[in-house]
């Protein structure tokens, strides 16, 4: 908290509120005195400026392009960390020395197993059912199965239950992949690592040797880099409200899930794959472009632009490189990956879209990658949910230790019908 104080007149009384200053960013006013002193509550629908808690876990500077996980920049960490280096970071601050990181990548890869009974459960779904509904079904229904990791308030007991979502959510989310395309369970191999076992288990059948391409396996576990966190987002603010009313760890990741299937928030890569589809050829790109400027036209070009970045995003420029490395690897000729290159080329000289900072984002790149691995779009947002849910894990483990968290419990302006009488039945 600083000395600083901000005034404001309501009501004809003038109040000072305190300002509290983080390490970086913005200052932030408090108000949380606001309603009893004036009788006012604030009004900021989406919460776009608001502070819903202090957090010292990621950082994001959206005018300037910065992403920092516990202080250190996603660009150095999605090139020479792994994911399972950033996982250990995001839980306990600080990058683990190399005995840390053994001990902790065996502990992940000895809770890989999911009980045997979960396969039934499995089976109750319908075949063509999304892999998120399973998703959500699975990862709820966890606490039935673990209950043994659900006291909140031991924090034995969150490490325990911290550890078991990071190290099942590859094995939920390759079980979700199976069954809904009708091939047997791949069991985990703990001989690998976390993202190639997760590759094998996915794309890995019985009947013979899987052999995970390097290139692959660090492609993806750069995309699980990438998606790891992102501060107070829709699906994080969820995690963090369901986990403020004491619910277990388990339903809290559910909620976060459910919340991140929305096509505005995990779904923007199928989004910009579908568009470039669309698009087709790089002779096409200008049509598109024209109608993306066109306001009485709906289409928009997806994949470019995001909520907090107003400048290039951060994890974009990694995405691009990690692109040409997979299709060198599985030697892939996509014409839609140069009407990828080529739309961005476009839209980054055209004057429209630099006034309006519409760059590409991470989006705009991962679907394609995931695309050439051989992922079908219903996937794409299953492994936005594998990554996060290291992310989400960690906003929790934090808000839990955090003497000062509350229900969360937002105000709003009613707009409804003011007190009146009940009519009866007869009468109406």
């Amino acid at each position: 908290m600083s000395d600083n104080k901000a005034s404001m007149t309501a009501g004809g009384k003038t109040i000072e509120m305190p300002v509290s200053s983080g390490t970086i960013g913005p200052d932030v006013i408090d108000i949380r005195k606001l309603y009893a002193q004036t009788g006012m509550f604030t009004y900021d629908p989406g919460f776009t400026s608001t502070a819903s808690c202090d957090s010292a876990i990621t950082y994001i500077d959206g005018d300037e392009g910065v992403l920092l996980h516990r202080g250190y920049p996603i660009g150095q960490l999605a090139e020479h960390s792994s994911f399972m280096e950033v996982s250990y970071l995001l839980l306990n601050g600080e990058l683990p020395s190399s005995q840390e990181l053994a001990d902790f990548s065996r502990t992940i890869t000895r809770h890989t197993m999911l009980h045997e009974q979960l396969a039934t459960f499995y089976r109750g779904f319908r075949r063509d059912a999304h892999p998120m509904a399973i998703m959500c079904g699975v990862v709820g229904a966890l606490s039935a199965f673990y209950h043994d990791s659900t006291d909140i308030a031991d924090p034995t007991h969150r490490k325990i239950s911290s550890h078991r979502l990071i190290a099942k959510m590859p094995t939920i989310a390759a079980m979700a992949y199976k069954y809904s395309v009708g091939q047997p369970f791949v069991y985990p191999d703990n001989k690998l690592s976390y993202t190639g076992n997760f590759l094998k288990m996915t794309f890995g059948v019985p009947a013979e040797e899987y052999e995970v391409i390097p290139a692959v396996e660090k492609a993806m576990d750069r995309i699980f880099t990438l998606h790891a966190d992102h501060e107070q987002n829709a699906s994080t603010s969820t995690v963090r409200l369901a986990g403020s009313s004491g619910a277990n760890p388990f339903a809290c990741i559910a909620a976060g899930i459910a919340c991140l299937w929305g096509p505005a928030h995990g779904g923007a890569n199928e989004a910009a794959l579908n568009m470039l589809k669309e698009i087709g050829t790089p002779d096409r790109i200008q049509h598109y472009i024209d109608r993306a400027k066109d306001k009485n036209d709906p289409f928009r070009l997806m994949g470019f632009g995001h909520r907090v970045y107003k400048n290039y995003d951060p994890r974009a420029t990694v995405m691009q490189s990690t692109v040409r490395e997979v299709f060198a690897a599985l030697n892939v000729q996509d014409p839609l990956f140069e009407t990828a290159l080529r739309l961005e080329e476009i839209a980054l000289s055209d004057p429209y879209f630099a006034e309006k900072k519409l760059f590409p984002n991470v989006d705009f790149y991962s679907g394609i990658i995931l695309s050439a691995i051989g992922f079908p779009t219903t996937m794409f947002t299953v492994l936005f949910a594998l990554a996060r849910t290291v992310g989400w894990v960690a906003q929790w483990n934090e808000m839990i230790s955090d003497p000062g968290q509350k229900i969360g419990r937002p105000r709003q302006l009613y707009t409804g019908p003011t007190s009146r009488d009940y009519v009866p039945l007869s009468e109406r």
